[in-house]
């Protein structure tokens, strides 16, 4: 997932700084392609699940299954599943979606990245550096403290887990300069 993290970081920064230098990013188109790309495979996965789920869960397992499918429909799987357990909890092998949790992190960036971009790309690159430069500092930061501190938060969200695919962003940078 580590590696995953960081060629996501890679790819999308290339797209997203090659459509800015050019003059040519629209987010809506940004965002219209990447669920074309993604959404298809993602309800094909919950709906081949959902058969396997009603026969052999349990009424409560089924209710937790329903709740696991309304949040990998918002890219919030990441959330629901750090709230019910940590991932290696043996009540997990219950869980068909749990997997989900890592395109969750990776839809809340490609969420706000790109806005971020759009926000600060004027004041040139060298301050975009220094602003992303904070963040993977603070990030990786909170991996660690979080590592020893809150190990199942560090896991699953976004701001512990920013810095892998924020290295990905800045070898993007490095090779399109």
């Amino acid at each position: 997932v580590d590696v995953f993290f960081v060629i996501s970081g890679y790819l999308i920064t290339t797209i997203i700084i090659s459509e800015m230098t050019a003059g040519e990013f629209s987010i809506v188109n940004f965002y219209e392609r990447h669920a074309r790309r993604i959404l298809p495979a993602l309800f094909f996965v919950m709906a081949a699940c959902l058969p396997f789920a009603w026969l052999w869960l349990t009424p409560n397992e089924l209710k937790d299954f329903g709740q696991s499918l309304v949040a990998v429909s918002t890219f919030s799987s990441n959330v629901f599943f750090w709230s019910e357990s940590g991932y290696f909890a043996t009540t997990n092998e219950l869980k068909p979606l749990l997997h989900t949790w890592s395109l969750a992190v990776e839809e809340q960036y490609y969420i706000l990245f790109p806005m971020f971009l759009m926000l600060t790309w004027r004041f040139g690159i060298k301050w975009v550096l220094v602003i992303l430069s904070v963040a993977f500092i603070i990030s990786l930061g909170a991996a660690q403290w979080g590592s020893y501190n809150s190990p199942s938060f560090t896991f699953y969200m976004l701001p512990t887990r920013g810095w892998e695919l924020l290295v990905g962003v800045f070898i993007a940078f490095y090779l399109n300069n």
